[in-house]
């Protein structure tokens, strides 16, 4: 990709920041809109707070982040744009009119991302002049560091605007996982509510604070998964016959009830174990000091996840 590449950002929240960081971070031009008063202030604050993370992980020649502009509509920022990405907040009427716009006024050889984390491309899709161009690119917070990012098309789609959809993320030394068949909350959603659902039983019903199960995660099945996964792990649970002895071993154990399928009542009380339980955890520090260890602890993660993942994963983009 040429460094003038112009990449359009719609929606500058947490999400669409990350985004707008990484593509800076590869050298890129960036163009953002967000109507939201102050938004252009905070992302730069943001940038400035995340830059020395970005350096660590390695920049593009050429990477500044002066080459990020805001335009003033949406016409402004998406008309001369190589890719674009939307980001507004989840709720599909006011992602179908944004996109609706963006579809009138890009270059209809554009291809639009959508970094929604549920609903399906085929929705998103509907009523736009050029349908087959807007994909689900469904990214992990921060943006910038996380390197998994869900490639999902809907109905009209073609194998082609995915393969380049693939490739253009590749290049942005990402992880992409093209994704075959849509579904709300795509994949890795999907396992991540399952744990949130049975962690906020365990609060509720008091077995469990919340600093306990972040601690069972962190020192237990989270270093684990960081390197292989839950297959992987289970595959080694099986001692030298691997994923077929831990099935025929502790696969009865499945049809015990010892998880729960459905979410608890959200009620007051569950809310103030939650939130306290998080302050407590975080003691005096302050959100920004939280995310700020989280990165520089990520970087040096994702150089071990490099060096130790046991497989080659280059052909395994397709699930």
């Amino acid at each position: 990709m040429q460094e003038s590449y112009k990449i359009a950002v719609i929606g500058t929240g947490v999400i669409g920041n990350g985004w707008i960081a990484r593509f800076l971070a590869k050298g890129f031009d960036v163009i953002a809109y967000d109507p939201a008063p102050g938004a252009e202030e905070r992302t730069r604050n943001m940038l400035k707070r995340v830059w020395n993370s970005l350096e660590q992980l390695g920049l593009a020649e050429g990477a500044s982040q002066d080459r990020l502009s805001f335009e003033s509509s949406v016409e402004a920022a998406v008309k001369d744009a190589d890719y674009i990405q939307e980001n507004v907040p989840e709720r599909e009427d006011l992602k179908k009119n944004v996109l609706k716009a963006i579809d009138e006024h890009a270059r209809n050889n554009v291809i639009i991302g959508s970094s929604t984390s549920g609903i399906m491309p085929s929705t998103l899709q509907e009523g736009l002049t050029y349908p087959g161009r807007l994909i689900v690119a469904h990214p992990f917070n921060p943006v910038y560091i996380l390197p998994l990012v869900e490639l999902v098309g809907g109905e009209a789609t073609d194998d082609k605007t995915m393969e380049k959809a693939r490739v253009f993320f590749e290049n942005l030394n990402m992880k992409p996982l093209v994704i075959s068949k849509e579904i709300e909350g795509h994949v890795a959603d999907r396992l991540m509510e399952a744990l949130w659902r049975e962690a906020l039983h365990l609060v509720n019903d008091g077995i469990a604070t919340t600093e306990e199960i972040d601690r069972a995660i962190t020192y237990g099945a989270g270093l684990r998964w960081a390197q292989m996964g839950p297959f992987l792990t289970f595959h080694l649970a099986g001692g030298d016959q691997g994923m077929r002895h831990m099935l025929e071993q502790f696969g009865p154990a499945l049809k015990l009830p010892w998880t729960k399928l459905t979410a608890p009542e959200l009620t007051d009380e569950l809310k103030e174990k939650v939130i306290s339980g998080c302050e407590a955890s975080a003691g005096n520090a302050t959100i920004a000091e939280l995310e700020q260890k989280r990165n520089e602890f990520l970087v040096k993660q994702l150089e071990l996840v490099e060096e130790y993942w046991p497989v080659s994963v280059s052909s395994q983009t397709n699930i």
